[in-house]
């Protein structure tokens, strides 16, 4: 297994879903974590499931949309924690659904404030010390819509699709500052988002939206521990060579620790073989 222990990591929007599942993973890990999220009962929630476990938790109210408030956030971890070694920005909303014309653009700009500008803050916020110690892990977490077209959901998918690019450019910027950025696709998993498809309706969300939503609620969808490992590999040592990449839950990530991956595979393209 990865290592991770006694390493710091703040995860944007985790008080619930994927960010609050990571939480739980790199805590049981041995990680310290930083907890950055809105709503203050989740994320004392959170907080108090990993010290349960045995974890060490920092909750850090925020907004990834102010950019101030973010970085408040980072140096408080620092002042606790001592440093700051991985991030992960997995704060997200899902934003309308509907077609485009159906939706409101100011819907439609909160979505592309949070899911894309809001990774960009925290990612501002957290490159200096990391920058400064010539060592860090940034982990963006995308989702359905950023390596292919989905329709009614648009705000979404363009955000998610631009942050992977964003991954990409930003990991060339910060190469030889020894840091790396990788995207990771989690797979459907059952959240609050599954839940608002479902109540959408399949006059907005789309029959095969509604058909995968109704599964996903019955089955819970990619079980935790397989983003948690995934997760844990792109934050460790192991994965120093990694970097720009959108690797998806299930892909066969575990040979990239032994092999060297081409510059145009695993990208925003998701170009597998030549």
């Amino acid at each position: 297994m990865p290592t991770i222990r006694d390493k710091s990591v703040l995860i944007t929007g985790a008080g619930r879903g994927i960010g609050k599942r990571l939480a739980l993973g790199f805590g049981e890990a041995g990680a310290r974590v930083g907890l950055l999220g809105r709503s203050q009962a989740e994320l004392d929630l959170a907080k108090l499931e990993i010290e349960q476990a045995g974890g060490n938790a920092l909750r850090l109210r925020a907004d990834v949309r102010d950019l101030e408030q973010v970085a408040a956030a980072v140096e408080r971890m620092r002042a606790v924690f001592g440093s700051l070694d991985v991030l992960i920005a997995a704060a997200a909303v899902q934003g309308p659904v509907g077609p485009l014309l159906s939706t409101k653009p100011k819907v439609w700009e909160e979505t592309i404030e949070i899911n894309l500008l809001g990774a960009v803050n925290s990612c501002r916020a957290a490159l200096p010390p990391m920058i400064e110690k010539r060592s860090g892990k940034i982990i963006l977490i995308v989702g359905g819509g950023s390596g292919h077209a989905r329709p009614n959901f648009g705000a979404y998918a363009a955000s998610k699709a631009a942050l992977v690019r964003f991954a990409e450019c930003l990991a060339v910027e910060v190469s030889d500052h020894n840091v790396q950025v990788n995207s990771i696709s989690p797979g459907t998993v059952y959240t609050h988002m599954t839940d608002e498809i479902l109540q959408a309706g399949e006059d907005r969300a789309g029959p095969r939206e509604i058909e995968e939503a109704e599964q996903v609620r019955i089955t819970g969808g990619v079980p935790a521990e397989k983003q948690i490992q995934l997760a844990l590999f792109l934050a460790s040592e192991r994965s120093n060579h990694i970097s720009g990449k959108l690797i998806h839950v299930n892909d066969d990530w575990k040979r990239f620790e032994h092999d060297n991956m081409k510059s145009e595979l695993y990208t925003l393209r998701r170009v597998q073989k030549l």
